[in-house]
Order: structure tokens, then C-alpha cells, then sequence
């Protein structure tokens, strides 16, 4: 499916790219529910379908990923609710293997994520994934989400890649559609980003189940890199 030989630089979502997205899903529609019903004294029903629609009106926004946002407005502690069900955080298959393929190919590889500073530092602790990339890039740092074109041009004129030599991987359409606008030749979407829900039908871009299917070198992972700094 990938020529290689095309692409000289890598980026690489996070969420329902390299970790699984249950996580995130039984967090904002779960777990989160049940602790603002508590805390505030509702109705699970009644808290479930007002943060519902909260999150609906904000998705592809900085705010709907800006983990701040949610905790003035719902008035919680985010981020201890969010530790609360760390142990369901998890790299998706084949992750770390097709990390080191990256870097025996020799191609500089960046994430590229929505998420908030604080919770981007939270599953690099818990998963230790962070050495293996050249720098790691959160949205928050420029202002835009990736669904933006603003986000796009901001991440040309601060990381030096050339378009058309650039691979993208993510599960979101509306990011890879973004990144097609504004150049990215080489766009993969990843068709399960959940575990605990179906397969997806991708029909505007190539997609792929698992990493396995786009690696050159297949073995083992070796031992990660020490992480960077900054993130």
C-alpha cells in the first residue's frame, strides 16, 4: 500500500492511531457522566444528556480537546477523574514494532495530536511511547484544532516537511480531509480506533486495521529510546 521510498517524514495521531480509543470513549461518555451526576447531584440520565450535548456543539473545536475548558465548565477535576481509569489506557497493535520500523527506516516521525498538554504528559507516563519520536506536537501549542487549516500552515511554517513527501496517520476523517487540503499526499486512516466497537467502512481515504499491515521490518521491538524533553 505505501511506496516508502515517497515519504521522507511521518506524523502520527495518538488517540485511536497509536493508543486504543476506548480509553477516551468510556471516559466522555461513561465514566465522565457518572462522576458530574454525582458531584453536582443529578440524574445520570439528565447528566448524560446535558453533557451530550455540550460535547456535541464543541466537537472539532480546540475547546471539545482542551482539557481546562471542561474542567471550568463542568466544575470537576478533570484530570483526577481522568486517573481514575488509567489502567484502561493501551497502545493498539503493533504500535511500538512500527514505531522502531520508523526508525530503522530512518524517518523522522512526529505526533501530531488534539490533545491537551496536560493529558497528552499523562498517557506518555503511562505508556512510555514518547522516545520514540522526533518531537512531539500538541494543537494547543498553536491555537487550532487539526481539523483547522489554520493548524496545517501554523505546523509547515514551525516543523520543516515537504507535503508531498509526508505520510499522516490518523482515525479522524475530518483531520485527514484537512490535511489533504492543504497538501499531504500520503493520508492512512486507521478503520478500528476503539477496540470494544466495530470496524469502520472507509471510503474517502486508504485505511488500515493495524500497523502490521504498512511495516518493511517485522520483529520484536527493542528497547524504546530514552524520551525526549518538553512535552
Amino acid at each position: 500500500m505505501l511506496d516508502w521510498r515517497s515519504i521522507d517524514t511521518v506524523l502520527l495521531d495518538m488517540d485511536g492511531t497509536l493508543l486504543d480509543l476506548h480509553y477516551d470513549n468510556h471516559f466522555w461518555f461513561d465514566h465522565l457522566p457518572k462522576r458530574y451526576a454525582q458531584v453536582h447531584g443529578l440524574d445520570l440520565q439528565h447528566a448524560r444528556g446535558q453533557l451530550q450535548r455540550e460535547i456535541d456543539a464543541r466537537r472539532g473545536t480546540l475547546e471539545w480537546y482542551c482539557l481546562d475548558f471542561w474542567a471550568k465548565t463542568l466544575e470537576l477535576d478533570i484530570l483526577a477523574i481522568l486517573r481514575e481509569i488509567e489502567e484502561r489506557i493501551a497502545l493498539r497493535p503493533h504500535t511500538e514494532a512500527f514505531l522502531q520500523c520508523l526508525r530503522q527506516l530512518h524517518k523522522p516521525t512526529f505526533l501530531v495530536t488534539n490533545a491537551h498538554r496536560q493529558g497528552l504528559s499523562h498517557k506518555l507516563e503511562i505508556t512510555g511511547i514518547g522516545g520514540w519520536f522526533d518531537g512531539i506536537i500538541s494543537s494547543h501549542d498553536y491555537g487550532y484544532a487539526k481539523e483547522s487549516s489554520h493548524f496545517w500552515r501554523t505546523l509547515h511554517g514551525t516543523l520543516d516537511f515537504d507535503p508531498l513527501r509526508t505520510l499522516l496517520v490518523d482515525d479522524n476523517q475530518s483531520v485527514l480531509a484537512a490535511a489533504q487540503a492543504y497538501g499531504i499526499t500520503h493520508l492512512l486512516c486507521i478503520r478500528q480506533p476503539d477496540s470494544r466497537r466495530p470496524s469502520r467502512e472507509i471510503t474517502d481515504f486508504e485505511a488500515i486495521h493495524h500497523f502490521d499491515e504498512i511495516m518493511t521490518v517485522r520483529h520484536s521491538a527493542q528497547p524504546r529510546q530514552p524520551k525526549p524533553t518538553g512535552y
